[in-house]
């Protein structure tokens, strides 16, 4: 349930970021170069500014198979005089959402150099100081690096709007004093994750960047006039699970990046060439199959062609057959868990999301016995078929 308040989302949200000031003596943004780290990023160098709080450390994780527009506005906000730049272009390890022959691209190694996408900003930071080469482990294992012993409070654009495991994850308890819109990162240090614009929608952000004349990516405005629709521009790495449908403009709104990629990560040409069928939704059962499940099966069975992974996918169907065997509908799950194979998803975020969602929520509060409103149990599928 929304409770709507009597002050606009921008006020909020500078009081939001104004008592993050007074509570920590270390505040750090968590930059993307989207619209969203754009908005949070202005926000907070305007409340440093007027505390003297200046410069304000921020970081970005360099994935290499970047936007070159995503880049080059990074490069921008890296050289402004009120930013203490942390821009990290180091070693790791990416999952690579084109191919199932090589499921990770292994950024900036030093072997393939050769390859890189472009070569590395002068002033980055090269070397990996922390024990992970995962990109979602590396954020707080940076901050602890970098702030052992002080309480930090890192800002990011999450916004509840995007999906509903991140609606969750920022309404439903208080991470630190009365705050429901953040995540612990390390309670003992005192390191916490805020998202000051999570009651945002994007029209917010939109008004907010153009109102303020602050500067933004220009990929928004490429993927714009393509007709990309708003809430599906992204502009972090092109081979992530929901990233690949870029791959249709690429060539053509950057070729330069399109050319360095093809060179550099394997799948991409094939997903740009197959995009409309090969990631898509399947929505119809092809009529060699008696059952979404047996489709499933089969997929996994020739399309997952790693071992280990395959084997990964048998346990979380299964572990999702035992707990939602109750459910009806179930060819839409099977459906879901076909998306997830075809995007080799093996970290299971699409799932993740499909869990998460308000119906199948509803449903397990219906199978727990729980009291559920009238309008919910006659309109959701996994309840009425």
């Amino acid at each position: 349930m929304k409770i709507y308040l009597s002050e606009d989302v921008l006020t909020a949200a500078r009081k939001r970021i104004a008592w993050l000031f007074d509570e920590f003596p270390q505040v750090v943004v968590c930059f993307s170069g989207g619209k969203d780290s754009c908005v949070v990023l202005n926000l907070t160098l305007e409340e440093a500014e007027r505390r003297g709080r200046l410069p304000v450390p921020v970081m970005w994780i360099d994935q290499e198979a970047e936007w070159q527009a995503t880049v080059d506005y990074v490069q921008t906000v890296m050289e402004d005089s009120r930013v203490q730049p942390l821009w990290f272009q180091m070693p790791m390890r990416l999952f690579n959402a084109t191919s199932a022959e090589e499921p990770w691209l292994w950024c900036w190694n030093p072997e393939d150099e050769a390859r890189w996408m472009r070569q590395k900003w002068p002033q980055a930071v090269t070397e990996n100081p922390t024990d992970t080469d995962r990109f979602a482990e590396l954020f707080p294992a940076l901050i602890r690096h970098y702030y052992p012993n002080t309480p930090v409070a890192t800002i990011g654009g999450v916004r509840a709007e995007e999906s509903p495991a991140r609606a969750m994850g920022v309404t439903m308890q208080a991470t630190y004093k009365w705050a429901t819109w953040g995540t612990i990162s390390d309670r003992k240090r005192g390191h916490y994750n805020f998202y000051p614009i999570y009651d945002w929608g994007y029209r917010d952000v939109w008004k907010a960047i153009h109102s303020n004349g602050w500067t933004y990516c220009d990929i928004y405005n490429k993927m714009y006039q393509y007709g990309y629709h708003v809430q599906d521009m992204r502009v972090s790495n092109l081979h992530h699970e929901t990233a690949t449908k870029h791959l249709r403009f690429l060539q053509e709104i950057e070729p330069a990046t399109w050319n360095r990629l093809v060179y550099r990560l394997r799948g991409i040409n094939t997903v740009k060439h197959l995009q409309q069928v090969a990631l898509e939704p399947v929505k119809t059962l092809p009529p060699m199959f008696a059952t979404w499940a047996e489709y499933r099966d089969h997929l996994l069975k020739y399309l997952i062609t790693d071992d280990d992974k395959r084997e990964g996918f048998a346990r979380k169907f299964a572990k999702l057959d035992v707990k939602y065997a109750r459910m009806r509908s179930q060819e839409r799950r099977h459906k879901a868990e076909i998306g997830s194979i075809l995007a080799n998803d093996f970290e299971f975020t699409k799932l993740g999301n499909w869990e998460a969602s308000p119906v199948v929520a509803t449903w397990r509060k219906y199978d727990r016995g729980d009291q559920i409103p009238l309008k919910h149990l006659q309109t959701n599928p996994y309840i009425n078929g």
